[in-house]
């Protein structure tokens, strides 16, 4: 069935509600899992008075997200000890989040996603977007979106 499960996460219940199917998925068909996470990109400088300020330099940006996306990573796999499971990490910094996730499942040689819903509507569903909502556009794998 599936060999390699890719597993967006974005720090929230609902990515970590979708891990658990992720596992549980992964256990029942012998499949491996990546998972990854994508940090939003450089932010450009705040401006006043025609002065351009950055609080961080680029480097510096990198470092703190790569360290956020090192503890995401650490406590998903430390959940996946508990189900006999050893994991990969992807962290990548993007401006879409959903095209990195649908790149990373081609360079990794994923199979399926499972991914978490947000589960907005209406006027939030509108402004904010949904990543999950591009992906099921966007990916020629199976989708397993979790709610």
């Amino acid at each position: 069935m599936y060999r390699h499960i890719l597993v967006p996460l974005d720090g929230s219940p609902f990515a970590m509600k979708a891990l658990g199917h992720a596992y549980q998925l992964a256990q029942a068909v012998g499949a491996r899992v990546t998972l990854f996470h994508a940090s939003p990109e450089y932010p450009t400088g705040m401006t006043g008075d025609g002065v351009i300020y950055q609080p961080l330099t680029r480097a510096e940006y990198a470092k703190l997200q790569k360290r956020e996306a090192d503890r995401l990573f650490s406590t998903a796999t430390r959940k996946a000890t508990n189900f006999g499971l050893s994991v990969a990490t992807v962290h990548e910094i993007a401006a879409a989040p959903w095209k990195a996730i649908l790149s990373t499942a081609k360079k990794q040689r994923c199979d399926a996603i499972v991914m978490a819903s947000h589960g907005r509507g209406g006027v939030a569903a509108l402004l904010l977007g949904s990543e999950t909502q591009k992906v099921l556009t966007h990916s020629r794998l199976p989708v397993l979106v979790v709610r």
